[in-house]
C-alpha cells in the first residue's frame, strides 16, 4: 500500500524533532549522523514541495487565472 505524503506542516515539525533530539548532549555521533540525514532527506521534500507550489503559481499568473 502506497504510503500518504506527508503535509508540509507535519515535516516541519518532524525536523523540530530532530533539531531537538540533535541539541541533546548524549546523542552520539552515528545517532546525530542519521538524524542529520533523515533531516536532509525531509528537508529536500519541503523544498521540492515548495517549489512545485511555486511554479503552479507562476502558471497561473501567466494564463491570467490568478486575477
Amino acid at each position: 500500500m502506497a504510503k500518504k505524503e506527508q503535509s508540509l506542516e507535519q515535516s516541519f515539525e518532524q525536523l523540530n524533532e530532530i533539531i531537538a533530539n540533535l541539541e541533546k548532549e548524549e546523542v552520539s555521533l552515528e545517532d546525530s549522523f542519521a538524524l542529520y540525514h533523515e533531516g536532509m532527506k525531509i528537508l529536500k521534500r519541503c523544498n521540492d514541495a515548495i517549489d512545485k507550489v511555486e511554479k503552479e503559481l507562476i502558471i497561473l499568473e501567466e494564463n491570467g487565472s490568478w486575477e
